[in-house]
């Protein structure tokens, strides 16, 4: 459109006038000058206007006093990861975790994460229902199957579906080690009201342990 315009007053100003034109041609060569001066404010506004994305449009913004509570079980820097009704039973309930930047790339999937937890809110108040720092813990004991010796990192995924709710895999990351681990499923065990570790087959919950000589534990 300016392009267009310059050639405008530029032709206005090239082509031969009677004297008697002299006004007209001066009246005409002060519009464009006019109307260039505009479109190039327009331009200008409308390349510096910030313009909102997509995902900052659709993600919603985690409640303060999750945050809050984020930060007091795992410091300022811990990330929000997932909130909601995540053992569906009516409970508003988060998944957070300190994660690790700029995670290495390695065949196990997941976000690597130095410490996590799980909390829920009940009667006004956020309650840790489980931990993962050097091991697996809940109010009960370590979970089954968390190694004996301490962990300083984990490959943490997560999903969330609407008939079982939260399922989190958790794979130790262990320095030097070549072999491939699979990861620990934990998940909301809705006839012993908590979160336990499962089986590698991922059907059957794992009682906990209340200390590490018997992390394995029984089915339950």
């Amino acid at each position: 459109m300016l392009s267009v315009l310059v050639q405008l007053a530029k032709s206005e100003e090239e082509a031969p006038h009677p004297p008697s034109g002299r006004c007209l041609h001066l009246s005409r060569y002060a519009a464009c000058l006019g109307v260039l001066v505009i479109a190039a404010c327009l331009q200008g506004c409308s390349a510096d206007e910030p313009k909102p994305t997509a995902e900052a449009a659709q993600k919603p913004a985690i409640p303060e006093e999750i945050q809050d509570a984020t930060k007091s079980l795992l410091g300022s820097g811990a990330q929000v990861l997932l909130y909601g009704d995540l053992a569906k039973t009516g409970k508003q309930q988060f998944l957070a975790a300190n994660v690790v930047p700029n995670t290495p790339k390695s065949t196990i999937a997941g976000t690597v994460v130095t410490r996590a937890v799980i909390a829920e809110n009940e009667d006004g108040k956020w309650v840790e229902l489980v931990r993962c720092d050097e091991h697996l813990k809940n109010g009960k004991g370590y979970l089954a199957l968390t190694p004996l010796q301490a962990v300083s990192g984990w490959k943490l995924q997560y999903e969330n579906s609407t008939e079982e709710g939260l399922s989190v895999y958790l794979t130790p990351v262990q320095a030097g080690t070549s072999g491939h681990t699979l990861p620990i499923a934990v998940r909301w065990n809705p006839a012993t009201k908590r979160y336990q570790s499962m089986d590698y087959s991922y059907t059957h919950f794992l009682s906990e342990a209340p200390s590490l000589e018997n992390p394995r534990s029984t089915l339950r």
